[in-house]
């Protein structure tokens, strides 16, 4: 249809403008990282039609996400397809029937940021000049009355409609949602940088609560930002003939015990995040088919709702796709490949478009394609939130996730085991070179290296990324459950 095929041009579009925004600096390296992302340009119709399309300022295409306290604010953009020969201009409105819609297409209940606490410009409009090919920012502010739910993503539904030029917008080119995290009145652990720490603890030996113990100097904030727990699995149910979360008992202990282990740690800003492991039966995050995705996703997102998460970290270890096979005689499983991941990441984004989905890029998720769907492209920066490289690797990601941008991908992780301790030199490596994503894994104050190996890292982290000295209180927490 004509229609799918203006969305998969915009898209191609779209794409290239995200890596560009992402880092690239020479135009030969932004090419070659278009082409590895597979995106097959056959299927885009050659045209001499003007498309128009909006993205924010991290070149966010689908949606876009602002969390804030007190105040914040965000620049939308208009972008075409081509050079105009005349003047293209649209308008934005703040208009409920945009959410109401979207609710009732995707059975979803969000509701709506204030429209008294949106502040557009008294123009809301944006205009591509003639002979260009992108507008000058419009830029929204959002302002809090200290009422809304600190825990809860609501949403400023933007119509676009066009006053003058020769362009097009599709369909999906029409509205806009702006998902919103007020959170005033909490601590929360954003430092002044934009770096987030990852820490991804070996939960079955470790209590979460240590990562209370470790604050910078300056600020008082929490060193971490984010918790992973590592790990809860994936596993295929043959009775019931589905793929299922499971909880190993120190998993599970955690999750019964969310309010004496999990809040302290969301009540200072730190996200909850789950890990997904597949678990030795054949079952993994590459082989499932799109509608096994879709009904796992649902699975994800009851556990995210039942537990208060704010996302999922996916780890393609431990399939053991070879002794099981589960494609040849398995239906709703395809043979082992990247892109279905990208189905299932997609597909969870999809039902929670709020939710952070963080991938380690290692092994078959070393790289996550572009999907089709529904007759469009969809490439993986559009709803993967986070990628981490595994540890002491250094290399960028934008190839890997195209469209991502270059502060979410994490680089030079640490084992706290021993295995690899990032030096001075990496982390400022990575601030000279804008990544602003690390992942510390197995942080435990009890176990033997702690003062001569754990310490001094995260106090390098305090020094380097933050300009900011590491308070460590002195206080250990044990695995006290069961």
């Amino acid at each position: 249809m004509k229609t799918m095929k203006r969305i998969n041009k915009i898209k191609m579009y779209c794409t290239t403008a995200a890596i560009m925004i992402s880092g690239c600096s020479l135009l030969s390296s932004c090419t070659e990282e278009v082409v590895i992302a597979d995106v097959n340009e056959s299927q885009y119709e050659s045209t001499d039609e003007l498309l128009g399309y909006l993205t924010d300022s991290q070149g966010k295409h689908l949606k876009s996400e602002v969390e804030f306290h007190s105040s914040g604010e965000l620049a939308l953009y208009l972008n075409l397809t081509k050079k105009s020969s005349s003047d293209c201009m649209v308008s934005v409105a703040y208009d409920e029937s945009v959410l109401e819609e979207y609710n009732a297409r995707n059975s979803s209940s969000y509701a709506l940021f204030p429209k008294e606490q949106t502040i557009l410009p008294q123009e809301p409009t944006m205009k591509v000049e003639a002979g260009k090919q992108k507008s000058s920012p419009l830029l929204m502010s959002f302002t809090s009355d200290g009422t809304l739910d600190a825990d809860s993503r609501y949403v400023v539904p933007l119509r676009i409609s066009i006053t003058s030029g020769d362009m097009n917008l599709a369909q999906e080119e029409n509205t806009r949602l702006i998902f919103i995290t007020d959170r005033t009145g909490i601590p929360d652990c954003n430092k002044e940088s934009g770096v987030k720490i990852l820490s991804c603890m070996e939960v079955n030996d470790t209590n979460p609560l240590n990562n209370l113990s470790f604050t910078l100097k300056k600020s008082g904030k929490l060193l971490t930002d984010f918790l992973i727990m590592f790990s809860g699995n994936m596993k295929y149910d043959r009775e019931k003939g589905a793929v299922m979360m499971k909880y190993n008992n120190n998993v599970q202990a955690l999750l019964d015990g969310y309010d004496h282990y999990l809040k302290p740690l969301k009540d200072r800003g730190m996200k909850i995040i789950m890990g997904i492991m597949p678990d030795h039966d054949g079952s993994g995050l590459c082989n499932l088919a799109p509608e096994t995705c879709k009904e796992f996703a649902l699975e994800i997102k009851a556990m995210c709702d039942a537990y208060n998460l704010d996302g999922i970290f996916l780890d393609e270890e431990y399939a053991d796709y070879g002794d099981y096979n589960l494609h040849l005689t398995v239906p709703g499983f395809v043979r082992p490949v990247a892109s279905a991941c990208s189905r299932l990441a997609y597909e969870v984004h999809k039902l929670q478009p709020e939710k952070d989905i963080i991938v380690y890029a290692y092994s078959t998720i070393y790289s996550l394609p572009a999907i089709e769907v529904d007759g469009r492209t969809i490439q993986s920066g559009e709803y993967v939130t986070y990628a981490v490289r595994d540890y002491g690797v250094s290399s960028d990601l934008g190839a890997s996730f195209p469209g991502l941008p270059k502060s979410n991908m994490g680089v030079y992780s640490q084992e706290y085991t021993g295995r690899f301790i990032a030096s001075k030199t990496h982390l400022q490596w990575m601030v000279n070179n804008g990544y602003k994503t690390h992942m510390i894994f197995a942080m435990d104050p009890y176990r033997s290296n702690f003062e001569y190996q754990q310490l001094p890292s995260m106090q390098d982290i305090a020094e380097v990324f933050f300009d900011d000295e590491l308070v460590f209180d002195g206080v250990k927490y044990p695995k006290d459950w069961e």
